[in-house]
């Protein structure tokens, strides 16, 4: 272990773990992904809507309208579904009945969005606009849930009675204060809790639709998981929502025939950035597919099935990356060059940027095709994309085999003399 790896290991590494781990980041991070599947579901019905075949247009004119039911029913809920979300795992993790954690946060937040004048619910507040509202009240609406009940200003029934009967009265006093704070703030004062949000975090919003945001983005996502913590996951917790707003302002652009306003939508970084893995790792496991050093080519063989659909931990911890400068730099310059690469060509129209959700499972070269809505030409940069990969790594593995083979042969020479 080199000295800068000790002291990577010694203090970077503990704090950044407990960060990953910590309890709020982790539930918004579950609370995000948990809403994946719906814009999977919505995504499919934009490609039915938009399929890049001629005369397609004209065919599905007159059934547009119903193809936009699941889109709207998807991405124009997402924040509630996300404030249910976070707040179930959240109450699940501060050992609080989720359900019931769960349903407060959803009333809190389905409140805040009605509309005083005409008492309807406001429909841009319960989508993507209201994403971070919905984190806020979540995570408000659990944290003041454990307060009451850990000191006890609840109504508390007999144990014989019925569960659901005695869970209901337990959240009664809670939920009581958290509907009248909010709807004071909402209402009575006229504090727009979305817009405040909103503008809150207009900067990161900004900034990470921009090269030099997304670039210190994708940075910091390598580093960390070159010190052995999961990089996407922790940032997720950050990033998530706002990738998720960008996906969903490029549907509604989609579906009303107009330019797509965001580059770096959700599906920028799980597909063309994380080419089969996180660095592109797909690159090295070709390169040492034909390793002349045993360990690196069974390591190789082993993971590269795998990597294959986005999972590169077996060649990540099996070389090793993690920790190992060698590797690091290419692990690192490769997610530099491939948002860059990515995202001057997306900005210059040579081919669509992300509107259509897709798991981050899904094999390169078909990923960048689906996630585009059927581009050839970004399956064409993910086939270069993949090839860029191992000629960054090339290099640092032939050394690295040099150096192994060269410790391997070590001992046969000393016994010899």
């Amino acid at each position: 272990m080199t000295p800068a790896t000790a002291l990577l290991n010694k203090y970077v590494v503990p704090p950044l773990a407990v960060l990953s781990e910590h309890t709020y980041l982790s539930a918004i991070r579950a609370g995000m992904v948990s809403v994946v599947p719906l814009t999977i579901i919505g995504g499919l019905f934009m490609v039915a809507s938009f399929l890049p075949v001629a005369g397609w247009d004209r065919t599905v004119a007159p059934y547009l309208p119903l193809l936009q039911v699941p889109v709207t029913a998807t991405f124009g809920m997402l924040a509630v579904f996300v404030c249910c979300a976070i707040g179930y795992d959240l109450g699940r993790r501060l050992k609080q009945e989720a359900i019931v954690s769960a349903t407060m946060a959803t009333l809190v937040f389905l409140m805040i969005q009605v509309q005083a004048e005409g008492q309807s619910l406001s429909m841009d507040g319960l989508g993507s606009d209201g994403l971070f509202t919905a984190i806020l009240v979540a995570l408000i609406t659990v944290r003041v849930q454990k307060l009451f009940t850990d000191r006890k200003w609840v109504i508390a029934l007999p144990r014989h009675v019925p569960a659901i009967v005695y869970e209901t009265f337990l959240s009664l006093v809670p939920m009581l204060v958290l509907v009248t704070a909010f709807w004071l703030i909402r209402f009575v004062i006229g504090v727009d809790i979305n817009r405040a949000m909103q503008a809150m975090f207009t900067p990161l919003v900004f900034a990470l639709n921009t090269l030099p945001g997304i670039l210190v983005y994708a940075c910091l996502v390598t580093l960390l998981w070159s010190v052995g913590i999961n990089g996407d996951n922790t940032m997720d917790a950050i990033v998530a929502p706002i990738f998720l707003q960008y996906l969903a302002a490029n549907v509604d652009a989609a579906a009303h025939g107009q330019p797509l306003p965001y580059v770096t939508a959700l599906g920028f970084f799980t597909s063309f950035v994380n080419v089969g893995g996180t660095g592109a790792t797909i690159g090295l496991a070709l390169v040492l597919l034909r390793s002349k050093e045993p360990g690196y080519r069974q390591v190789s063989r082993l993971s590269l099935p795998t990597q294959v659909f986005g999972i590169n931990e077996p060649i990540f911890f099996g070389i090793p990356i993690v920790l190992n400068p060698v590797f690091m730099i290419p692990y690192v310059v490769n997610a530099l060059l491939l948002t860059t690469g990515t995202y001057l060509l997306m900005s210059a129209g040579v081919f669509q940027k992300p509107f259509v959700a897709v798991p981050w499972t899904t094999p390169p070269i078909v990923g960048h095709y689906l996630v585009t809505g059927g581009d050839w030409k970004a399956a064409v940069w993910g086939a270069l994309s993949i090839l860029i990969a191992m000629a960054v790594y090339y290099p640092f593995a032939k050394a690295a085999e040099r150096q192994r083979l060269a410790a391997e042969r070590g001992p046969e020479r000393s016994a010899d003399v």
